[in-house]
């Protein structure tokens, strides 16, 4: 029998998830962007009902396609406050075209949202060693230090909490604990060799 994270027991959608995507180190622009979006829709919610409706996001939203996301007009804002498939919330909808241009902007001066976004771990993933659930931090320094560099850079939702979510999410730390069969399959891959300098967010 395996040992999972003791999050991921009751529903199938969040064993799939979790032993198929949580903590594995993502570095597609466009699924890092959709995993920034989905963790700020989240707020106030479970992250269950966000995976519930998460296809629905993605029909929504052109496949989470920035270039075109950034140039929603309020015709569109209003097919999406009727969506039932979504959170209707305005503010995260408008938060969403928001951060798809930061994100384009971004992109554009760091050469990618890749390279960008995981210099706050210096390239490569943190590896923790938590025993239980409690353990786990709902923010750190990496996480604060990134949401305040999202915040300057013109994107919403962000703050720490939601950040560090983002980076568990990602692969961006490694917050399996060590009893679950995810702990070692994650640490044991071989990660991404980068080609670009990353630079401290300090």
């Amino acid at each position: 029998m395996k040992i999972r994270c003791a999050w991921a027991t009751y529903d199938p959608l969040y064993i799939d998830y979790h032993d198929n995507e949580w903590g594995v180190p993502e570095h597609d622009g466009r699924r890092l962007f959709e995993f920034l979006i989905l963790e700020g829709a989240q707020a106030g919610l479970s992250w269950l009902t966000i995976l519930r409706k998460r296809d629905n996001y993605r029909k929504a939203f052109d496949n989470f396609n920035a270039k075109k996301i950034a140039k929603y007009d309020e015709k569109k804002v209003g097919e999406l406050l009727s969506n039932k498939g979504i959170v209707r919330n305005r503010l995260k909808i408008a938060a969403t075209i928001q951060n798809a241009r930061a994100f384009l902007t971004v992109q554009q001066e760091f050469g990618s949202f890749d390279a960008y976004i995981w210099r706050f771990v210096g390239g490569k993933p943190k590896k923790n060693a938590w025993k239980t659930m409690k353990e786990l931090p709902s923010r750190t320094t990496e996480s604060d230090a990134m949401s305040k560099d999202l915040i300057k850079s013109g994107f919403k939702f962000v703050g720490s909490t939601i950040c560090y979510a983002f980076m568990q999410a990602t692969g961006m730390v490694n917050d399996h604990t060590v009893d679950c069969f995810r702990y070692n399959e994650i640490s044991q891959a071989q990660p991404k060799v980068f080609s670009k300098i990353f630079f401290s967010y300090n």
